[in-house]
């Protein structure tokens, strides 16, 4: 998935939110924000992925302030609010009375939980949103390929579900209890370390996933989506060997989206910008459940 033009001012406008959170020196802030402008002028073409952009963008703050997660505090508390809906949730996906039914549920909850983004221009949400999100889920589903996915994933044997953000991933949870209640080998994969908010092996604990996934592993790397070149041999290993492939968030769609697909994906993820909405002609601001064999 290519840039739009749009797609500079949100990678400048997330930089210096995040240099904020990195530093409180002013020359170090300023010195981040003339780098990032170097970035862009370098590598903003109409054949760049966003994606890529942001992983140099990050990289760029987190050395330049010697500070290896700036969004550190504010992932504790997306993961702290969410598991303080996680009760409201599992009661919205035990409520299904087939196992299909389930299933459906719990990947509304999932993609319900991406909306815990933080920094995108326009793109605000509130606890309140959240839990009134979770009720109305299935009427905002532009794009519902849930039930094809059901019946590729009940034929498989081992899936792989690739984690977005920290908070989201206590609602992922639930879609991994349902996949092992379907006799699924679930392996769970989260960030090699910290890029922009998204899930690493420390918030896997405090949304019991450890507890609930056969394995949990990591892509070896901290690039936003998925970077195949950097990712270890081990994360490549068993992508390629999983027979569906559950992929969370906007940055997987952006970077996926630019390889051959070798397995049935599942796209989970809400349209928080409208480069992504365009690339998947649907509005802003909706629920998508994209299969892509």
């Amino acid at each position: 998935m290519k840039v739009e033009p749009e797609c500079a001012s949100c990678i400048l406008f997330r930089a210096q939110l995040q240099i904020y959170q990195a530093t409180t020196n002013p020359a170090l802030r300023f010195r981040c924000m003339a780098e990032i402008v170097k970035l862009l002028n370098r590598s903003f073409r109409p054949s760049t992925v966003a994606a890529d952009i942001c992983t140099k963008r990050d990289r760029i703050i987190q050395q330049l302030t010697s500070n290896p997660d700036p969004y550190s505090y504010i992932k504790k508390v997306a993961n702290e609010k969410a598991l303080k809906l996680l009760p409201q949730a599992k009661k919205f996906v035990q409520s299904g009375y087939t196992q299909q039914e389930r299933f459906k549920k719990a990947c509304l909850c999932a993609i319900v939980g991406n909306i815990m983004e933080f920094d995108i221009p326009g793109h605000k949400f509130t606890i309140r949103d959240l839990a009134k999100t979770i009720r109305t889920a299935a009427k905002d589903l532009a794009i519902d390929d849930i039930d094809k996915a059901y019946e590729l994933t009940k034929k498989a044997n081992n899936v792989l579900f690739l984690a977005d953000n920290a908070g989201e991933i206590v609602f992922d949870a639930l879609l991994v209890e349902q996949l092992k209640s379907m006799g699924l080998k679930v392996t769970y994969a989260v960030k090699g370390g910290p890029v922009i908010n998204d899930a690493t092996m420390e918030d896997v604990e405090i949304s019991n996933i450890d507890k609930l996934a056969d394995e949990v592993i990591t892509t070896g790397t901290n690039a936003v989506g998925l970077l195949k070149k950097e990712v270890s041999p081990e994360f490549l290993k068993t992508y390629n060997e999983a027979e569906i492939v559950f992929a969370k968030g906007m940055g997987y769609a952006e970077t996926l989206t630019e390889y051959v697909y070798t397995t049935p994906h599942l796209h989970l993820f809400r349209t928080k910008c409208n480069p992504v909405a365009n690339y998947f002609c649907v509005p802003r601001d909706k629920n998508i459940a994209k299969l892509v064999s």
